[in-house]
């Protein structure tokens, strides 16, 4: 009988982690004992929070558990990567020295079983949205983050619980193509990154999509979110192993190539 083949690296993004879902928040701390724990590397793609005020509100109860949970992780040997979302983009240093992770920048090339897989969050490539993406352009800015995580907490919670809101209100007045990737957008990634395959999450969409360029096959895998705590749940990860092979896990305990 054949040797399973080794997993190096488990990807998922978009889990919105909050307090008042924790059906969501204990499918993550499982996840990390249960899955996690026995790859090489674990890669946060992004909106792991539901938001994210900055590294001062690293000893709240839940975030602490969190950190905790991922410093546990780290300390066992897994490494563990994190990659900014539009909702945790304030993440910074002091969380990352917390957690025991390294900050990625994006986009992001790992290479994993021979493969060169390009990582994004997913919201860069939403061009079509140009409300959101002026808005992006502002908020990534060294100076206006300095100037934001300069308000007292209190105040930047009551204004990203604003900035939520909004966000809320916005997206049903926007069209499915809006809120999705652009193929223009994906294809500068394959572009800039000169690799075949190409993971990302935010859309909440998970798929696979096929594009063709410069005569070669693309592969780009979408990610799905979790969410445990409304029907129907939903939630899982892709996976990489030794040979360089995608496959999906479902939270149910499925599997299927990626």
């Amino acid at each position: 009988m054949s040797t399973p083949a080794r997993t190096l690296a488990l990807f998922i993004s978009d889990l919105h982690l909050q307090e008042s879902h924790p059906r969501t928040a204990d499918a993550f701390f499982r996840f990390l004992e249960t899955h996690a724990a026995h790859a090489e590397q674990l890669y946060l793609l992004g909106d792991i929070f539901e938001y994210w005020a900055g590294d001062d509100d690293i000893d709240s109860p839940f975030h602490a558990r969190v950190i905790q949970a991922l410093r546990h992780l780290s300390d066992c040997g897994v490494a563990v990567f994190w990659m900014a979302g539009n909702r945790d983009f304030l993440v910074g240093d002091g969380f990352a020295r917390a957690a025991g992770l390294t900050l990625l920048p994006e986009p992001h090339v790992a290479v994993i079983g021979g493969r060169r897989i390009a990582l994004v969050h997913g919201d860069a490539e939403c061009t079509l949205d140009t409300k959101y993406m002026e808005f992006r352009a502002m908020v990534r800015q060294s100076a206006w983050q300095a100037q934001f995580l300069a308000l007292p907490l209190a105040q930047r919670k009551q204004i990203i619980a604003g900035l939520r809101e909004g966000s809320r209100e916005a997206h049903t007045t926007k069209t499915y193509d809006i809120m999705d990737v652009t193929p223009g957008a994906i294809e500068a990634v394959f572009a800039a990154t000169g690799v075949d395959v190409l993971i990302h999450g935010h859309t909440h969409r998970p798929a696979l999509h096929l594009h063709l360029l410069d005569n070669r096959r693309k592969h780009r895998y979408v990610l799905p979110d979790w969410e445990l705590d409304a029907e129907p749940p939903r939630g899982g990860w892709i996976a990489v192993d030794e040979h360089g092979e995608l496959t999906r896990h479902a939270l149910d305990g499925t599997t299927a190539p990626a």
